[in-house]
């Protein structure tokens, strides 16, 4: 682990800052929306969906930019500045819209900012440690998601439920982050150097087919992971209680923190298709656990097992994507990599909310194990020799 750059180290750490402030900021907001500023929960839902959105489309053209420009640090201070400075907004707000509003500038900023940051971490890291970079990254910024929201918890409490003093908060990781990423990264001269002119059609012939091959299973996988809300609905109807509802979040980010870079390392070993088709598959078994659980301990080993297949596939992806793709467009290809799943996430929840409504609870999970196994299928349709020299290039 030490052997990793520092800017592994410092984006983990910025990472860790900006999910910590972020999901300080989520965890109570759908709270503050209906009981503070008496929305309803289409109005949440239409926020939500339209900063989701945002953040999606944004991170295409993030990517490119920053392939263009050569300049990736920049972008990636603008998207993390932005986040932090609409905190404001939340503490100020008196109307729904001014939170639709600060939600639209923290996703556009979030979508500004990971492909950018996703290629800074490529650019330096070689071949053998790039599951291992990725996956350290990963857990560094779990650790802020499961974090944020116990604090907001315990200051929910001890302030008597003082929504705006928490949103005010939020806004010390937020900046201290930016402070973070501008004094501790340094942009590497490669970055620099190989600028490519956006938009060309080349540019995309250049895309590996592994690569392709790789958008698809992003594709067809995130078709079947809709929304953790309903992780939680059916955890709700096995029999846990809303008051310890919260707790099996903190469970799954709590092993897909622990497990992220270790499973990162062992891709660098024994190869990534491996281990993200084990990743894949356990998702499979796990929603296929949900469909069939009947009592609240089920559901507790579940969403454990739900963090390790976090930690086997998030990261590990993201080290392919860089495998698989030239040095002077890895911006580009991260960026087309979150759009494409980003896309595929807006369907899958609808669908999972129809198949709830008008089919069972049970037929979504079901649904989704079987998308699960179909994206396992593409990925090794990948040919045995590009596999085995993941590690090796």
């Amino acid at each position: 682990m030490k052997s990793l750059h520092r800017n592994v180290w410092i984006l983990g750490c910025v990472s860790l800052l900006t999910d910590f402030g972020t999901k300080m900021i989520q965890s109570i907001l759908p709270l503050f929306l209906v009981s503070v500023l008496g929305a309803n929960l289409i109005t949440v839902g239409l926020i939500e969906g339209i900063a989701e959105a945002t953040a999606s489309v944004v991170k295409i053209f993030s990517g490119v930019l920053s392939d263009y420009w050569g300049r990736r640090k920049e972008l990636a201070i603008a998207g993390y500045g932005l986040s932090a400075l609409v905190i404001p907004f939340f503490v100020l707000a008196n109307h729904p819209i001014w939170i639709l509003i600060a939600r639209f500038g923290d996703r556009f900023g979030k979508g500004l900012r990971v492909a950018p940051r996703n290629a800074l971490i490529a650019d330096v890291t070689p071949a053998g440690q790039r599951g291992a970079a990725f996956g350290l990254r990963q857990s560094l910024d779990t650790i802020g998601a499961f974090a944020g929201p116990l604090v907001a918890i315990i200051l929910m409490y001890s302030t008597g439920q003082n929504y705006r003093l928490i949103f005010a908060i939020a806004f010390i990781p937020g900046f201290l982050s930016i402070l973070l990423l501008i004094v501790g990264i340094q942009e590497p001269r490669q970055a620099i150097s190989q600028k490519q002119s956006p938009w060309q059609w080349n540019n995309f012939k250049q895309l590996k087919k592994e690569y392709w091959t790789l958008l698809l299973v992003a594709l067809v996988f995130n078709l079947a992971n809709f929304s953790d809300a309903f992780l939680i609905l059916r955890a709700n109807q096995v029999g846990i209680s809303q008051s310890l509802i919260p707790l099996s979040l903190v469970i799954m980010n709590l092993t897909y923190s622990l497990s992220s870079y270790p499973f990162g390392l062992l891709s660098d070993r024994m190869g990534r298709t491996k281990i993200l088709s084990i990743g894949l598959l356990l998702f499979a078994l796990v929603y296929l656990g949900f469909a069939f659980a009947n009592n609240p301990l089920q559901i507790w080993v579940l969403f454990g097992v739900y963090g390790l297949h976090l930690g086997l596939s998030q990261g590990v992806l993201l080290a392919l994507v860089t495998d698989y793709t030239p040095s002077a467009l890895r911006g580009t290809a991260f960026g087309l990599m979150s759009l494409v799943i980003g896309l595929a996430l807006l369907p899958a929840s609808g669908l999972a909310g129809l198949l709830w409504q008008f089919v069972n609870p049970q037929a979504p999970f079901l649904v989704g194990s079987l998308l699960a196994i179909a994206s396992m299928v593409i990925l090794l349709l990948i040919p045995n020799n590009t596999r085995e020299d993941n590690v090796k290039r």
